[in-house]
């Protein structure tokens, strides 16, 4: 802790994730991100892959849709939450800040109006507006008429998406959320603790038992997760994971011998996934990992 106190000027200074050496130790910081959210204003046949690859990719994701039809769709797609709400009023429910991504692909330029007057001058990660550029052009030129202000518009993704040719809604969808997580991916921050992690960390529902909390600190090479991926390890199960295949394998084997033989309470694992046993093995990624295990005991009733 002495250690600690004496350089805490230096480790407040990290701007990434990742691990530092002072005076010959190893010291592992983290720039903690919080949860990703998605607000989806539409319920249309583009939002319903749009949610569906959202939630894939751990985001939490709100659809704003005023038909009661559409909504229920947009339910029965995964939407964490669904607000059957004119835009103007669902959006008045939503505060917005650097973590939340804002995709407008309503019915009708009318709408796309009115819900990107209401968001600019919310927080936001992204604002993005689909559209022809006829279509954008005159809902920024009416808003610049109401007074908002130019570069804020200019910052908005119009048309939304990389360009990658997309024709169907899947398509359409699967570059809107590229373009989400390339925006997102250029932070510093870790993927940091989900709800679902922080949960079972915590023992709740039911997760009173010991686990093993594995976080990849280190990476070279090629590696399926970034620096800061973390996984909740049990005997039954796992929640979150660092790649899957034989490298989350390799892992959990070692977390499960920690928690049969309640020894030792940390451990640094290496795994080398450059050499030819490592391709035998279906490692393919050609990367070194080092991964921190530390045993969390039960919550005590």
């Amino acid at each position: 802790m002495e250690f600690l106190h004496i350089h805490t000027k230096i480790i407040l200074k990290t701007t990434r994730t990742g691990t530092i050496t002072i005076e010959g130790n190893q010291i592992f910081c983290e720039i903690l991100g919080a949860e990703k959210k998605l607000v989806i204003c539409g319920g249309g046949h583009i939002s319903i892959p749009i949610i569906k690859i959202g939630r894939m990719a751990d985001f939490s994701v709100t659809v704003i849709e005023d038909r009661f039809s559409f909504a229920n769709n947009a339910t029965l797609a995964g939407a964490n939450q669904v607000i059957c709400e004119p835009f103007e009023q669902g959006l008045k429910k939503i505060n917005g800040d650097k973590h939340t991504f804002f995709i407008i692909v309503t019915r009708g330029h009318r709408f796309d109006q009115l819900c990107l007057e209401t968001i600019i001058p919310k927080e936001n990660a992204y604002i993005g507006m689909i559209g022809s550029k006829i279509r954008i052009n005159k809902v920024k030129d009416q808003l610049i008429e109401n007074g908002i202000d130019p570069q804020k518009l200019e910052k908005v993704y119009t048309p939304i998406g990389l360009k990658i040719n997309a024709e169907t809604p899947v398509e359409i969808a699967i570059s809107i959320m590229s373009e989400i997580i390339q925006v997102k991916n250029k932070k510093v921050q870790s993927c940091g603790y989900s709800k679902a992690l922080l949960k079972a960390i915590k023992g709740e529902e039911g997760h009173q038992e010991k686990k093993i909390l594995a976080t990849i600190i280190s990476r070279k090479g090629s590696a399926p997760r970034e620096v800061g991926t973390k996984m909740l390890i049990f005997l039954e199960k796992t929640i979150e994971t660092l790649g899957g295949g034989c490298l989350e394998a390799e892992i959990k084997m070692k977390a499960f011998s920690m928690l049969i033989d309640n020894q030792p309470k940390a451990a640094l694992h290496l795994v080398d996934m450059t050499g030819w046993q490592a391709e035998e093995d279906g490692m393919v990624c050609g990367g070194i990992i080092e991964v921190f295990l530390e045993m969390i005991e039960g919550a005590s009733n």
